[in-house]
């Protein structure tokens, strides 16, 4: 459903995100949230840094916002004074703990353009944070985030959230296709038009609520701005990692199952954000040609080693020839299937019977071409293990380029697809 945004957020613009902020209305441009538990220390020096930096170094109107999640301290009497003293201040008390769920319900109730967080010990460096709003105001970007992994950060931190942090966003990049580094810095931005859209489909209320939103945001077509930033870690920091950890992994596993079960609308929302794909095609060069070769190839070196530990474990058994068909047989049915679903995108199951049949085809050429080379090879010495295997790694690859020009330009050829055969836009794109 397309929801109707006033036009002090979107301005003149018919899709979101798109049209500068403006930039001297009566609403604040700009809202930092700085979600808190039990911070009755760090609030105070943490909100007079902060404020004076914007007082000194952004020159629009802003609000400063303290989330307090649920403290049992005197955090929100802290909060509170912080706001009687400042105008700028602004207090939010919630019943229940949880940074998404503080983060969700002052950004949907905020007039601001641009909406930020960033995590009370102030571990980013300020200086980065215009390099964060900038783009959101100007409407290049839709969401802007810091990065300590980013080609010029400086970090300095200890090995072991060092290390937990790498492993994280590795996960993110092979689970889930993240193209950006760094999801857990508390250094977040987002313009408000686009919010208003992304955050009723963001269900974690804890700290995975940044990723969740960072990969409903790619998958939405949505640009994502990085900026590099020197962090220093917060040796007092209260987060419990491996708590965290535990809940980050339990949340990658739901957006799989999401994603691939369809939960998430992605095609709606980049129908209403308008992150469509811009349709320019090249002569002679098919859309998505790059990134289905980049799929495609990261099966097929899969697939090459499901066959290569097939072959050595049937070989023994039933002979080199016998063990060939088989395990091509095998990772080449394994192969078809995939690559309908992720290289070309072809969701359902109408004309699945007929891509096996003709990836089966396929299969034929690549077994002469493999078997083929096999016999070469007999004929012409007496080959050991690493011999054969060597000559059918290779028959295997030349075999896969010719099975990738088969699939696309026949197999799964558009014109070809049955037409309830759904072509994901977002497979595409992503």
């Amino acid at each position: 459903m397309t929801v109707s945004l006033p036009n002090s957020v979107t301005g003149t613009a018919e899709r979101p995100g798109t049209s500068p902020v403006p930039l001297h209305g009566p609403e604040p441009v700009l809202d930092v949230v700085i979600p808190v538990y039990n911070e009755e220390t760090d609030l105070e020096p943490c909100v007079r840094r902060l404020l004076a930096h914007l007082v000194h170094h952004f020159p629009y109107g802003f609000r400063i916002t303290i989330a307090d999640n649920a403290s049992t301290d005197s955090t929100l009497r802290v909060a509170e004074r912080l706001a009687r003293e400042f105008a700028e201040v602004v207090v939010a008390h919630l019943d229940e703990k949880g940074r998404g769920r503080a983060l969700r319900q002052v950004w949907s109730t905020s007039d601001a353009a641009v909406l930020a967080y960033m995590d009370v010990d102030l571990s980013t460096d300020l200086a980065a944070l215009w390099p964060l709003i900038a783009p959101l105001l100007s409407g290049h970007s839709d969401l802007a985030i810091g990065s300590r992994l980013a080609r010029g950060a400086r970090v300095v931190r200890g090995p072991k959230r060092e290390f937990v942090s790498r492993c994280y966003n590795l996960i993110l990049r092979g689970a889930l296709a993240a193209r950006f580094s760094d999801a857990q810095c508390g250094f977040k931005a987002i313009r408000a038009d686009v919010a208003e859209r992304l955050l009723p489909h963001v269900t974690d209320t804890g700290w995975f609520f940044d990723t969740e939103l960072l990969v409903l945001a790619q998958r939405s077509g949505l640009r994502i701005h990085e900026v590099p930033v020197d962090w220093v870690d917060d040796p007092d920091s209260s987060v419990d990692i491996v708590a965290t950890a535990k809940a980050d992994l339990k949340g990658v596993a739901r957006l799989i199952r999401a994603t691939t079960s369809g939960d998430l609308p992605i095609r709606d929302l980049r129908a209403q954000l308008g992150r469509e794909p811009i349709g320019v095609q090249t002569p002679g060069v098919a859309p998505g040609l790059a990134k289905q070769l980049v799929r495609f190839a990261a099966i097929g070196v899969l697939s090459t080693l499901a066959y290569v530990l097939l072959f050595l474990a049937l070989r023994g058994e039933v002979g080199s020839q016998a063990a060939n068909v088989v395990a091509l047989l095998i990772t080449a049915v394994a192969n078809t299937a995939v690559n309908r679903r992720v290289t070309f995108g072809i969701r359902g199951s109408r004309g699945a019977g007929r891509h096996q049949f003709e990836g089966l085809v396929v299969f034929g050429l690549g077994l002469v071409l493999t078997s083929g080379s096999l016999a070469l090879l007999g004929a012409l010495t007496n080959p050991g293990p690493g011999l054969e295997l060597t000559v059918l790694v290779g028959a295997n690859l030349a075999a896969t380029v010719l099975r990738f020009l088969l699939l696309r330009g026949w197999v799964f050829h558009p014109r070809r697809t049955p037409a309830t055969a759904e072509t994901s836009t977002s497979d595409r794109e992503n």
